[in-house]
């Protein structure tokens, strides 16, 4: 027999929605009538909430079970003066949802405490995808409307002072703990407001965090370290979702701790551990077109902060020829990341990159450039199962007519994929050694002497 609950007037007229029935009582209510449930339920207590206690539900974020409290008492007087006959499961849970459309980010807020998570996509108000594990999910997620995924992307801006609208459909942000968040609107979005966050870590990742998870092995990533303690300039390449951020975070670390860096990013996303770490964030125009700060206004910056090291997130346009020059005009240890599929792809983008700076520069000039002021290009892939690999280690060398000369340090070799659909493969040493090898002892660091030699298993890999 179904039970029908009255769930409150509006304009006049009773709504009844169907909670649940007596035989199903262990079974959750209906998708939609919970989102009914739970819409209302959050608009009565707006409505009804004290404003003494509304101030203090804003200045409680680090109080959860004092929130809690208010809520529930809220929730509790709401369901009895309805007489909604709803679980207890049920209440839980409705409690726990509305806390989070009050002072989290609603639906998505549970996916975000989700420390497997590392993708949510928010496609409209029905359509939420997660990815785990490097593999996409649909989740039973859903928004109430189009006006709801709104109210969300306002709060995620508003705290930033950036703005979305149909004059400014697309925006980049970041959460507070360095999440990335790109959040598209009508008409640019076909399906609604679209919201995607790349979830970070909440503990920083370690290189022994990517040594576990088969990103590089122990050999590469001394000689990594070795690399940044002897400042040498690195560009970190790979496709979208490879992992650059994550890898250049990881390698910052092993700056020095006495070093001043200067960070550069469009949303500041880089968690880095030192303690002298200034961090410079771009800013895009406002409403009237003006104000805009762009990356390579702050690279331009960045070198009158006598910064030891200078990091750029990401370089993708007219700023790769200021960061280009500031590795060539003394800030050697300076890193970046790029999108390419390749490190010789990555040398061609660069060229492009600076192209896009307005200076009509002979080819050769931007290559001379782009072969002095990078040392190091490492690159990064995604693999199909998801997990990320450092697959080439390569220094850049010099020109040899029109060409910048290349070698592998290390690369990893691929040999298949077992029967769960993971690669298998093994990183190997070229047997090469790197050109700036006297930077290390400049710097006074050092390698083994064979550390560089071919061991009898890497050279059956390389024939």
């Amino acid at each position: 027999m179904s039970l029908l609950t009255r769930l409150g007037r509006k304009n006049g007229q009773n709504r009844q929605v169907k909670i649940f029935t007596a035989q199903e009582e262990t079974q959750d209510l209906a998708e939609e009538s919970y989102q009914e449930v739970k819409h209302r339920l959050h608009q009565r207590i707006i409505d009804e909430i004290a404003p003494a206690e509304q101030a203090m539900l804003s200045s409680l974020h680090q109080d959860p079970h004092k929130v809690e409290e208010i809520i529930t008492r809220y929730c509790q007087r709401i369901l009895d003066s309805e007489t909604l006959a709803v679980p207890r499961g049920e209440k839980t849970r409705l409690i726990a949802d509305i806390r989070d459309e009050m002072l989290g980010l609603g639906p998505i807020e549970p996916l975000l405490q989700d420390d497997s998570i590392t993708e949510i996509m928010v496609n409209g108000p029905k359509k939420v995808f997660i990815e785990r594990r490097g593999k996409l999910e649909r989740t039973d997620v859903q928004f109430h409307d189009n006006a709801h995924i709104m109210n969300i992307a306002e709060r995620i801006l508003t705290p930033l002072g950036r703005r979305i609208d149909e004059s400014s459909p697309l925006v980049d942000a970041r959460l507070e703990d360095g999440s990335r968040v790109n959040i598209i609107i009508p008409p640019l979005s076909l399906v609604g407001p679209a919201i995607t966050i790349r979830k970070f870590s909440r503990k920083p990742l370690t290189v022994d965090n990517l040594i576990d998870y088969g990103t590089l092995d122990e050999k590469m990533a001394k000689f990594l370290r070795a690399c940044v303690e002897a400042r040498i300039n690195i560009l970190v390449s790979g496709g979208t979702g490879s992992g650059k951020t994550t890898t250049l975070n990881v390698i910052s670390s092993f700056i020095p701790e006495e070093e001043r860096i200067v960070t550069i990013e469009d949303a500041a996303e880089l968690r880095l551990q030192q303690e002298h770490v200034v961090t410079l964030e771009a800013r895009p125009a406002n409403i009237e077109g003006e104000g805009q700060i762009s990356i390579r206004d702050l690279v331009r910056n960045a070198l009158r902060m006598r910064p030891d090291r200078i990091i750029v997130g990401e370089v993708r346009s007219g700023e790769a020829l200021d960061m280009l020059q500031a590795m060539n005009t003394g800030h050697d240890g300076s890193l970046t990341t790029a999108h390419a599929n390749s490190p010789r792809d990555a040398l061609s983008r660069l060229e492009t990159m600076v192209l896009m700076s307005g200076l009509e520069l002979p080819v050769r000039a931007i290559r001379e450039q782009i072969s002095s002021a990078i040392d190091l290009v490492i690159q990064q892939s995604r693999m199909r199962d998801g997990s990320r690999k450092i697959t080439h280690v390569t220094e850049i060398q010099h020109m040899e007519g029109n060409t910048i000369t290349m070698q592998d340090i290390f690369r990893y070799q691929q040999q298949g994929y077992d029967e769960n659909g993971k690669p298998v493969g093994r990183f190997l040493s070229t047997g090469l050694k790197p050109s700036f090898m006297e930077r290390f002892e400049v710097n006074d660091v050092e390698l083994p002497d064979d550390f560089f030699a071919i061991q009898p298993d890497d050279r059956r890999g390389m024939f």
